[in-house]
Order: structure tokens, then sequence, then C-alpha cells
């Protein structure tokens, strides 16, 4: 690993090494605490699904299709709520807008000649908080032509857990706390801001963190309903301006 948080280049990759290989070393060299992570927070929200009164099979199915889990826990609030197809559709289109950046920064760094187009949207689909994570942190390290594959194969891993832990959320609904369940659906953003934290060497990585931590409260009270919008455009904004023609890493201007 470098010092900006990042796998350097691994020299252990045959030359003969292909897409399966690649998919396989994914899945096997994902890190097991953002992986227990994720499952106990489906846990949660299969407890969640349960009390809605969706089955089993419903549970199973958006854990595998909608990936990311906010987008999962609205379309579960507006089924309990009676809401109409168009409606739930919005509103879980609208929570993957968030998505976007972060599918924006990784697919240029897995993209090659050599990987074919399916591939590339089959990442996007599963771009979520712990699997952009991961792939942003070890691409560097893989292969270009196989960076794809190696994302996908971190991506598999993640569905597979984050479906079991549905699943034991869903029958074991009877002996979760809902006090219980609702903070396990936590952790996950829980773990994304401590692998951010660990990862922000610079001045304008440090600052949109600390401004979500100060603003955040604040447009939750004066605004609830824009109080994410109004805090990332300011952290985000800040950030950019601290790069573009602040402080660079060292201290440097």
């Amino acid at each position: 690993m470098d010092g900006s948080g990042t796998f350097s280049a691994d020299p252990s990759w045959p030359a003969e090494a292909g897409p399966a290989t690649a998919a396989w070393r994914g899945a096997r060299e994902t890190p097991f605490v953002p992986a227990i992570v994720l499952s106990l927070t489906f846990v949660g929200f299969g407890a969640l699904s349960r009390e809605t009164g969706l089955s089993w099979l419903d549970t199973l199915f958006m854990s595998v299709f909608i990936f990311a889990l906010p987008g999962q826990v609205v379309l579960v609030d507006q089924i309990a709520r009676g809401a109409s197809v168009l409606t739930a559709t919005l509103a879980v289109t609208a929570t993957g807008v968030r998505l976007l950046p972060m599918t924006v920064a990784l697919l240029p760094m897995l993209r090659h000649r050599r990987v074919p187009k399916w591939m590339e949207f089959a990442v996007a689909n599963f771009v979520a908080i712990t699997m952009w994570v991961e792939s942003m942190r070890r691409a560097p390290g893989v292969p270009r032509h196989l960076r794809a594959a190696y994302a996908l194969g971190i991506a598999g891993l993640l569905v597979s857990v984050s479906s079991m832990g549905g699943l034991a959320g869903f029958f074991l609904a009877a002996q979760v706390p809902p006090v219980i369940a609702a903070a396990l659906l936590f952790m996950t953003p829980i773990y994304f801001l401590l692998a951010m934290l660990g990862g922000a060497r610079s001045a304008a990585a440090i600052m949109p963190i600390v401004l979500g931590f100060v603003l955040g409260p604040v447009f939750h009270i004066l605004t609830p309903e824009l109080d994410l919008v109004l805090t990332g455009l300011i952290g985000g904004t800040a950030s950019f301006l601290i790069a573009r023609y602040g402080l660079k890493d060292g201290g440097q201007p």
C-alpha cells in the first residue's frame, strides 16, 4: 500500500491470468471486517422487511438486485405506506443518484479496450459504499484489463454475504429487538466514515468530512428536507477549492 491509502502495482499477477482469476482474487482478497459489517447491516434490513409483511423471497430479491441498502429501505418504506409502483420507483431512483459520483470516479479506473461493455455496466450496477471503497483502494494493484473483473469479484462476495445477512434477519426477526435492528442499519455508514478517514491524506480529503460533521446537524435543524444536499454541496465545493487553489499535500501552495 502506498501513502495515499491505495495498493501499489502487484507483481504477483501471472501473465496468463484472466477475468475468472481476477474475480476469484477480488472475492478472496476482500477484507473480512467490511464484509461482516455489511452482513450484520442486512440482518437489520431482513428484520425490517419481515415486519413490513414481505416474504423471504422479496427480501432476497431486493438484496441481490437493489444492491445499495438505502434504496432497499426506501422501497420497503414505500410498500409499507401503500405507495404506487411509480412513486416507489422514483423514490428508489432518487436514492441511487448519490452513487453517481462514485460510479464516475471508479469506472475510468477500470476501463480498458479488452474489457467488454457489459462488464462495465455490471460494475456500475453494483457500485455501493463498501464495494466502491475496496475497489478504489485495490484496483491500482491489479492489471488494468482485469480490474473490472476484480471489482465484480468484490461485488459478488458482498452481495452473497449481504443476502445471507438479510435472510438471517428475516427468519430471526422475532428474536431481534427493533432497536437492535435499527442500530444494525447504521453499521455500513459508520464503516464508510472510518474508511474515508483512514484514507484521507490531504486537506482536500479531510475538509468535506469535517464540514459534514459540523454542517449536517445544523442543516438538519434548519432545512431537514435539504440537509444532505446542502451539506454535500458545501463540503464538496470546499474540497474542490482547496485542491485547486489551496495547500497541496505537504503544505506547499
